[in-house]
């Protein structure tokens, strides 16, 4: 489920020339030039004698080039996986390891929840960790020449972490190169990697206190906050400045107040809270939500809006709240019809990105501002009658 921010930002751009001349041609040779550049880096004999042990998969090939994007709305999205299998099972966990998760908070600042939903949503917990070869599909990723300068560092990771002994030469992981129970790439595990257990090394894999301490180091990495919130599912009137919401516009709760935003039962918000984006994943009649500086470090953790909306309100479910309120939004376009309106968004100058039928980051905003144009409210949701008007 993970998809890594640089893989989502190199997908479109071309190998350049420095790329081109460490990627593709024999995969023999290129594995000798790759070993030449693991022994410069610190890679000792147990991880050298791996990498000649790769072999090539046309399968790994296949599914990079065909990866997906989320096309379901978020109320689509998150009713599936905001599951009761995962919402028992997080619970569980969180009472299981309740210690690991304390220690995780007091040395990191990441709360529990916050972790346990990671957990969930990339393996349930353990349960589906993926079963490809990682060194086979480093090194086949880092050969083929979509994405090279990605992969080639991912994979002199993996020998690095194969050669300390933190992972054995036939680990084996998401068809990507992520490892363990909440899809850890190679750099990331070998440099926020921790021993939660005390047992000596780091086993993302099969120990859940290395798991959970790793990855509140992980976030913790990224910038979370200790002690700031991320989420609040909110109550919005009918009549708002629309053009104000956005994850964009980050504003003090005083004014979000003001303007008569609520709580989800209709109560004061806590003006003490910091400064927050109003969201409106289908529109200003569907779920709300104010969200949090450290709503940005799920955005590091996968930028699909969808995803990271999903995970950072289960972690609120962990937490306690109750499952958001889904109103009655407008109903959204079809992928035909998405694709028709980009077209013609684009067509008027407004950059929406590639045009593929799925409502991602650009073409929100491209319909904010068309919606603006228009004299509609400006929250991003495109509708039929968004469509007609153009």
């Amino acid at each position: 489920m993970r998809f890594h921010p640089l893989f989502l930002a190199l997908a479109l751009i071309p190998a350049t020339a420095h790329a081109q001349a460490q990627c593709g041609g024999d995969f023999g040779a290129w594995k000798a030039a790759v070993e030449k550049d693991a022994a410069s880096a610190g890679v000792g004999q147990r991880g050298i004698q791996a990498l000649e042990q790769a072999t090539f998969n046309p399968e790994v090939v296949r599914r990079d080039h065909a990866q997906g994007v989320f096309t379901q709305t978020f109320i689509e999205f998150s009713t599936r996986m905001e599951s009761a299998y995962r919402l028992k099972h997080g619970e569980i966990n969180l009472k299981k390891y309740a210690s690991v998760f304390q220690r995780a908070e007091q040395q990191y600042g990441v709360p529990g929840p916050v972790i346990a939903a990671f957990w969930g949503l990339e393996t349930d917990f353990g349960a589906v960790q993926g079963n490809f070869s990682t060194l086979d599909a480093l090194a086949t990723l880092a050969h083929d020449c979509r994405r090279p300068d990605l992969f080639r560092p991912q994979l002199i990771a993996l020998l690095k972490l194969i050669d300390n002994g933190t992972v054995p030469a036939d680990v084996r992981g998401a068809w990507a190169g992520e490892i363990g129970q909440t899809q850890m790439l190679p750099k990331d595990y070998l440099a926020q990697g921790v021993d939660g257990d005390g047992d000596g090394r780091v086993d993302l894999r099969g120990s859940a206190p290395d798991v959970i301490m790793t990855t509140a180091h992980f976030l913790q990495s990224l910038g979370w906050k200790a002690g700031e919130p991320w989420m609040e599912e909110v109550r919005v009137p009918d009549n708002l400045p629309w053009e104000q919401t956005g994850r964009e516009n980050r504003l003090p709760i005083s004014q979000w107040a003001s303007w008569g935003v609520t709580d989800r039962n209709g109560g004061a918000l806590d003006e003490t809270k910091s400064p927050a984006s109003l969201v409106l994943p289908m529109g200003r009649k569907g779920p709300a939500f104010l969200v949090f500086d450290n709503y940005d470090v799920y955005l590091k953790w996968n930028q699909s809006f969808v995803y990271t909306l999903t995970a950072a309100h289960l972690a609120t479910r962990f937490a306690g709240a109750p499952a958001y309120d889904r109103r009655n939004p407008d109903p959204g376009l079809s992928p035909a019809e998405m694709r028709d309106l980009q077209l013609k968004l684009d067509a008027k100058g407004h950059d929406v990105g590639k045009v593929d039928g799925v409502l991602g980051s650009g073409t929100r905003e491209a319909v904010r501002a068309m919606q603006k144009q228009l004299g509609l409210p400006v929250d991003g949701w495109p509708t039929r009658k968004l469509l007609d008007m153009m």
